[in-house]
């Protein structure tokens, strides 16, 4: 099991986050409140710059009266929550085989080259923190990074050094295909079923 950062700070949910464990507790019947302990873990790893110290999930446990330990098991068994800090700008670099096939390697060596990072680290400024994960879904538009909650699609690394650039200044580029491609569509436009019902 995964070792987790105890900060010494205290943690709470903000009176917003508050009203949103409210609304998340309540999809549960009366006595399965715990059942909301995913929800709560993703609310309380928000609040805290995307990452789950002891304290949070020490509070989250207290919340909705589920042991330390029962918490911690889904913590540390999922790896959608982080075990310790991570960059402002968490890159889940896909490296399943439609991704590596379409040059998931060239995004990697970006990666190195640009931010001195590899697999599980994080750059200098604490900007970026690189992460390869498996399949992320979006086979069709190899390859992908996500980026926070974000895919950013069709990269190579010209464009990818440019994504990173832009993070680099803050500057959030939209995500979706980084090509001339309209969501999942063939590149370069349809190519079949050009005419509508009617026009022969």
């Amino acid at each position: 099991m995964s070792q987790v950062i105890k900060t010494g700070k205290p943690f709470e949910f903000t009176p917003e986050n508050i009203e949103k464990a409210k609304v998340f507790i309540a999809k549960y019947p009366e006595g399965r409140q715990q059942s909301a302990v995913m929800p709560l873990l993703d609310l309380a790893q928000r609040q805290n710059e995307n990452w789950l110290s002891r304290e949070c999930i020490e509070y989250v446990g207290e919340y909705l009266s589920v042991p330390y330990m029962r918490v911690l098991e889904v913590a540390s068994f999922y790896t959608m929550y982080n075990l310790k800090p991570v960059g402002k700008y968490f890159l889940q670099l896909c490296r399943t085989t439609p991704c590596w096939l379409r040059g998931s390697d060239n995004l990697e060596r970006v990666c190195k080259n640009k931010l001195g990072i590899a697999n599980g680290e994080t750059s200098e400024d604490g900007k970026f923190t690189l992460l390869e994960v498996e399949c992320l879904g979006a086979c069709v538009n190899a390859p992908v990074v996500q980026v926070n909650d974000d895919f950013y699609e069709d990269l190579n690394a010209e464009n990818f050094e440019a994504l990173l650039d832009k993070l680099a200044k803050d500057d959030v580029p939209d995500h979706g295909p980084q090509i001339d491609r309209i969501n999942s569509a063939p590149e370069g436009g349809p190519t079949t079923l050009l005419e509508k019902a009617g026009d022969a």
